[in-house]
């Protein structure tokens, strides 16, 4: 009796598993066109030459990273040395004629209190004497006119940032007023060129999501130009973290332009086999096309394009 109780327990069918039912509706989901953004810097500033002469000095390539203010390189004019030898020269040879006018004004002073000499004959050479002061001072003035021009011979970097560029090599000839190095710098973005026809769906503040080094991170348009060029928006995006090591750089963005309805399910109702995809409808297998994975409420959702309607209930295992 024990051994039929036995086999009959052994007969009886285990319970099913337990399934789980979705049923599909369709939901929205946005709408994302991908494209190429480029990593550009706030600020393009060049380094100028405010002398010219031969760059006798440079200390910087491209890539270096600079402070403001810092001295890029060094520009010599030769002449100036030539005109600060000339200044002292004439300083000299009017300190001389001072010397001997102020002689000639001492002796003219004591002739007149003699009664030698007259009143007219003192004016004069008081008068010289005065002329030959302005000049020393107007020389003297010529000469720190020099000399600050020499001082400016050295290339200052107008803002803090990366190099980008330097066209010029030590030993050549700059003219005033010529860059000597690019600096990029205020903080790094990237500037998207985006068809006109998506101008109306964009506004500031929409996240961007960016395919970075380190995986997709999310952006924020930061601001949207109102000229159109070539039949293309520009429009800035702000990233955390940008990666400045290449300005230029080009970088694929996904831009929300919209919403639209569709039929998605979970990723686990997929299952593949032969190279085709199944969904579990009503107890039966059926063949579907997927399209893009969708991520909602934190969790994965693949689209179907093909192979379900909306209303049919998917079974998940």
């Amino acid at each position: 009796m024990t051994r039929w109780l036995a086999v009959l327990l052994f007969l009886i069918p285990a319970p099913l598993a337990a399934q789980t039912l979705h049923e599909i509706a369709p939901i929205p989901v946005t709408e994302w066109k991908a494209i190429y953004g480029r990593v550009e810097t706030q600020s393009r500033i060049p380094a100028r030459a405010r002398l010219g002469g031969t760059l006798v000095s440079l200390s910087v390539s491209e890539g270096d990273l600079v402070t403001a203010g810092q001295v890029l390189g060094e520009v010599v004019d030769e002449k100036l040395d030539f005109q600060i030898s000339a200044l002292d020269a004439q300083l000299q040879a009017t300190a001389s004629q001072l010397e001997n006018a102020e002689s000639e004004l001492a002796r003219g002073e004591e002739l007149l209190a003699r009664g030698v000499t007259t009143a007219q004959r003192l004016d004069a050479l008081r008068t010289q004497a005065e002329v030959l002061r302005n000049q020393i001072a107007a020389t003297q003035a010529e000469r720190r006119l020099v000399e600050q021009q020499a001082t400016e011979g050295r290339v200052l970097a107008p803002i803090a940032g990366r190099v980008l560029t330097v066209p010029v090599a030590t030993g050549a000839v700059v003219m005033p007023g010529e860059a000597v190095a690019t600096i990029g710098g205020g903080g790094f973005f990237l500037r998207l060129a985006v068809p006109e026809r998506h101008a109306g769906l964009m506004s500031e503040g929409d996240a961007i999501r960016i395919d970075a080094a380190q995986g997709e991170v999310e952006g924020r348009l930061a601001k949207l130009y109102p000229q159109i060029e070539n039949g293309r928006v520009i429009a800035d995006v702000e990233v955390p973290a940008l990666d400045d090591a290449f300005v230029d750089a080009r970088v694929l963005v996904r831009l929300s332009i919209g919403t639209r309805d569709a039929i998605v399910v979970p990723e686990t109702a997929l299952s593949h086999r032969f190279g085709l995809d199944f969904v579990t409808v009503g107890g039966a297998e059926r063949v579907v096309v997927p399209g893009q994975r969708h991520l909602l409420d934190g969790s994965g959702y693949i689209e179907i394009l093909s192979g379900l309607r909306a209303g049919e209930t998917v079974v998940l295992p």
